[in-house]
C-alpha cells in the first residue's frame, strides 16, 4: 500500500477544496469507462457517450493517448496537475498545456507499464491532451456547472461536519474506503499501489472531491499533496432517491423530497444540493416539517444538521410499506 507521513499540524492545516478541473478529468474518467455508478451517471452518459466515442474515432491519434494516459492501474501524471484551491477549470487545463513533452511521455511510459507506441513519440501530446480536456470541460461538465459545484460544496459540508464530530481519523477512513484511511502514527493510506512511503509534514494538504465514482491523489513535491474522492453517493446522485407518490400527495412532491432526504443528517446547503430546490424554498418546508414533528435540529460544529424524528421515520416508513404491499383491490 501506498501511504504518507503527515504530522498533526500538517493534517490540522489541510482543507477540503473544489475543483473544475478536478471535476472534468473524473468526467473523462467516467467517459472512457462507460459504466454508470448509480442512475444518474447513466443518464448523463446516455447524452454524452455517443459525441465523445465520435471525437476519439475522428481522431486516433488522440483516442490512443487517452488510453495511455489513463491507464490500468496509474494515470500519467501531467494529466493530472495537483488541484490549487479557487484555481480555474482554465488556470488547471493550462498546466496540463504547459508539460514538457519529454516529460509527458515518459509519464505515459509509467501508466502503460511498458514502451511507448511509436504513434505517440511526438512532442504535442500536452497540447492535445490540454485540447481534449478543454471539449470534455465545455460539452459536458461546463453547461452542469453550477448544479455539481452545489453537489460538490454540500460534500464538504458533510465531511467537514463529521471532522468536527469524530475527528479526523474517521473522516479520512470514509473517504475512498478500501483504499485511503488512517494508519495512526501519523500515516495517511492513500491507496493500494507499492511504493515507497512520502513524508509530506509541512506541505499543503488538500481533499477535493468529485461527483463521478473515482479517485486519485497526485503531488507537487515537496509543497502540495491531494487526494481526489467521490462525494457521497446521496450528493453524487441528487435525484436518486425517489418520493413517494403517497407521501407527496400528503405532503406536497417538494416537501416530501425534503423529508425523504433527511434519513440521515444534512444542513440546508446541503438540501438545497441534494433536492434542487432554492434556499428559500427548502428553509420554508424546514420549518413546517419541524413545527410537525417530523423533523428535528441539532448544531454540530459551525452546521446546523437536520433530520428526521421517530414520527417522521415512522411516516416515511409506513408509505413505503404501503407502497411495496400494493393498491388493495376492492
Amino acid at each position: 500500500m501506498g501511504w504518507w507521513q503527515v504530522n498533526a499540524d500538517t493534517l490540522a492545516g489541510s482543507r477540503f477544496v473544489i475543483s473544475p478541473f478536478a471535476e472534468a478529468f473524473a468526467c473523462l474518467q467516467l467517459l472512457h469507462r462507460g459504466t454508470p455508478a448509480h442512475p444518474g451517471e447513466q443518464a448523463w452518459l446516455r447524452d454524452h457517450l455517443p459525441g465523445y466515442r465520435a471525437r476519439l474515432a475522428a481522431d486516433p491519434v488522440t483516442a490512443l493517448l487517452v488510453r495511455a494516459g489513463l491507464g490500468r492501474s496509474w494515470i500519467a501524471d501531467f494529466l493530472t496537475p495537483t488541484p490549487r484551491s479557487r484555481e480555474t477549470f482554465e488556470e488547471g487545463v493550462a498546466r496540463v498545456r504547459a508539460a514538457r513533452p519529454d516529460e509527458a511521455r515518459a509519464n505515459l511510459r509509467i501508466s502503460l507499464a511498458g514502451p511507448l507506441p511509436a504513434a505517440l513519440d511526438r512532442d504535442d501530446l500536452p497540447e492535445r491532451a490540454a485540447g481534449f480536456l478543454s471539449s470534455v470541460w465545455t460539452e459536458t461538465v461546463r453547461p452542469d456547472w453550477d448544479r455539481r459545484r452545489r453537489v460538490l460544496e454540500a460534500d464538504v459540508v458533510a465531511r467537514t461536519a463529521q471532522v468536527s464530530r469524530g475527528g479526523w481519523a474517521a473522516a479520512l477512513d470514509t473517504l475512498r474506503p478500501g483504499r485511503t484511511r488512517w494508519l495512526g502514527d501519523n500515516r495517511l493510506q492513500v491507496n493500494l499501489h507499492e511504493y515507497p512511503p512520502r513524508e509530506i509534514s509541512g506541505a499543503e494538504l488538500l481533499f477535493v472531491p468529485v461527483t463521478p465514482k473515482t479517485g486519485w491523489v497526485s503531488w507537487e513535491e515537496p509543497d502540495r499533496y491531494a487526494v481526489i474522492y467521490a462525494c457521497a453517493g446521496a450528493f453524487a446522485d441528487p435525484g436518486g432517491k425517489p418520493v413517494p407518490a403517497r407521501l407527496g400527495a400528503l405532503l406536497g412532491t417538494a416537501r416530501a423530497g425534503v423529508l425523504v432526504r433527511l434519513g440521515s443528517p444534512l444542513s440546508t446547503s446541503q438540501l438545497v444540493a441534494v433536492t434542487g430546490q432554492g434556499l428559500g424554498s427548502v428553509g420554508r418546508h424546514l420549518r413546517v416539517l419541524l413545527d410537525a414533528g417530523l423533523v428535528e435540529r441539532r448544531r454540530a460544529g459551525r452546521s446546523v444538521l437536520y433530520s428526521r424524528t421517530a414520527a417522521g421515520q415512522v411516516l416515511v416508513d409506513a408509505v413505503e410499506a404501503g407502497n411495496r404491499a400494493g393498491t388493495p383491490r376492492s
